[in-house]
């Protein structure tokens, strides 16, 4: 009855070093707990976003020499695990007593498979392995879908911890499991945390079916963003957290997310009103940091925006009311936010949410600067989600108020953002998350869309609410005027702004930074066809 052992282990891209440490150290337990076999993730020894560290002949040498350290522990026990090998190449090893052995028949183990994630096994063995790096995704839940795609058992190991592209921060949650012969899960590991699991593979076939607890799209998500942002702090060394919070949603669920990660005693609240902000959302701010049990500080930001335009006025040089926005965002980012933080020793958070990215509506070194941005890759409507949820099932008691989940969002950055007026943002989020969506997730083009506005089908096809079109576009000009407003801030400015924007945590599968989604300052382009589709529609 061979007794089998999976590490599903916190894999450091780039650090050989670290991750065999861990290694050897399973490698001793499996023996402790009498495995015959252990068995570790794909690349575990050098990780899988490496960058032009990949084609590193220095590098690559460093991994095969860590290699050999494993390959020697392996007396008296079967390791599998994942590393590069001379050619560059994406490969497992198999060993046992310090060599090489055959992956068909495995002397007291039997006949194995063994397989990457994106491949399968059909032919028939005692068992099958998988070995993962597969990075989360919320929508995309592959964690213990069922496979049936094998013709025996299948153990697959996975990774946890974070690597990056440099601009998008990916996070692993592990996915490890056993499925049955027919695909059904009988065994998985604790997602986002390390362990080392055993298994008889005698026995898979005979083990009860296990029911694998079913995770709404908002609890992956705050799992993910709460270990993702842990697994950052962490890699960088820091623990004190300055955040802007200004009385409105995104700033509230970043606060209320990095005070469970790092605690209450290591967060900093900073409210930063101008003349423009309103009673309601200054007093929603200290609420939240009474609530939430953080450090809070008031620093208005008027006089020295009144100084900054003076000073340009003095020079000659005319400030409009819309650069005074401007001002007042850096002010606060780039001025105060930087300044405490570089006084506590910390850093300060970038608030931003995906809508907000696509179209760069936010404003450079102001409050699209930080650290890093853990919310930038979820729609408003996630964000709220995320508020409600960590009420409800986080804090166990409204820690964000209620004001702030229904307050209209605004900036309050001029008279015409008046929240106490219902004024506010110029995106309507109920229509704009979904079309912004369509634009950076699935590719849609302004032709596409307003193809399947005349065919009365957009709402249907981008997933918003029946009717919320024509309510907020009641004519053709209308709608077209929008459209083309957001299609050139989303492949114009757009695209400068998220080039310069902070890292961001990803849990889509189509987020910005990721290496199949790379961008290009070519600006923004209309169709032929959508000009003359444009122009029937106008003119009719």
């Amino acid at each position: 009855m061979p007794k089998i052992a999976y590490a599903q282990m916190k894999v450091e891209a780039g650090h050989p070093d670290v991750n065999t440490k861990k290694i050897l150290q399973f490698i001793e337990e499996a023996k402790a707990g009498g495995a015959e076999m252990v068995i570790f993730p794909e690349l575990a020894v050098s990780g899988t976003f490496l960058g032009k560290t990949w084609d590193d002949e220095s590098f690559r040498n460093d991994c095969l020499a860590y290699g050999e350290e494993i390959i020697a522990a392996s007396n008296n026990i079967v390791v599998a695990f994942g590393n590069m090998d001379e050619e560059e190449d994406n490969i497992y090893y198999l060993v046992r007593d310090g060599e090489d052995i055959d992956d068909e028949n495995i002397s007291g183990i039997g006949t194995v498979g063994f397989t990457f994630e994106d491949e399968d096994w059909y032919e028939p063995a005692d068992f099958c392995v998988k070995f993962s790096s597969k990075t989360f995704v919320f929508d995309k839940s592959i964690h213990y879908d069922k496979i049936s795609s094998s013709k025996c058992p299948l153990i697959r190991v996975g990774c946890v911890g974070i690597q990056n592209t440099g601009k998008a921060i990916y996070v692993f949650d592990g996915a490890s499991a056993v499925f049955n012969t027919n695909g059904e899960v009988v065994q998985y590991a604790e997602r986002f945390a390390e362990s080392l699991n055993f298994i008889n593979t005698d026995e898979i076939d005979k083990m009860p079916v296990l029911e694998v607890p079913e995770i709404n799209e908002t609890e992956n998500i705050y799992r993910a963003i709460s270990y993702g942002v842990k697994c950052f702090l962490e890699q960088i060394g820091m623990k004190k957290v300055v955040i802007g919070v200004s009385g409105g949603i995104d700033s509230a669920v970043a606060a209320a997310l990095y005070t469970k990660v790092v605690g209450a005693e290591n967060v900093i609240l900073v409210n930063m009103p101008s003349v423009y902000n309103s009673d309601t959302t200054k007093n929603l701010s200290e609420q939240l940091a009474k609530n939430l049990g953080c450090k809070y500080y008031v620093v208005p930001i008027q006089e020295s925006v009144n100084r900054t335009v003076k000073q340009l006025n003095d020079c000659g040089i005319e400030v409009s009311d819309f650069v005074k926005e401007n001002i007042q965002a850096r002010d606060r980012s780039s001025r105060i936010l930087a300044a405490i933080a570089a006084s506590v020793g910390g850093v300060f958070t970038c608030n931003a949410n995906k809508a907000e990215t696509t179209v760069g509506y936010a404003t450079l070194y102001g409050d699209e600067a930080g650290f890093l941005s853990a919310l930038a890759d979820l729609w408003k409507y996630q964000v709220y989600d995320l508020a409600r949820y960590m009420n409800e099932k986080i804090y166990k008691f409204e820690a964000i108020p209620q004001g702030i989940i229904d307050i209209v969002p605004s900036a309050e950055l001029s008279t015409a953002q008046n929240v106490n007026e219902g004024k506010g943002d110029p995106l309507r989020y109920p229509y704009h998350d979904y079309l912004f969506k369509a634009f950076s997730e699935y590719s849609l083009t302004p032709e596409e869309i307003l193809e399947l506005y005349v065919k009365d089908e957009l709402e249907e096809e981008i997933g918003c609410k029946r009717g919320l079109v024509e309510e907020y576009f009641p004519t053709a000009q209308a709608f077209i005027d929008d459209l083309e407003r957001w299609w050139k801030q989303f492949t114009g400015m757009g695209v400068a702004k998220r080039i310069q924007s902070p890292p961001l945590l990803t849990v889509s599968w189509c987020p910005y930074g990721d290496t199949d989604n790379q961008e290009y300052q070519n600006g923004w382009h209309f169709t032929k066809k959508y000009l003359q589709l444009k122009k029937r529609l106008l003119t009719r």
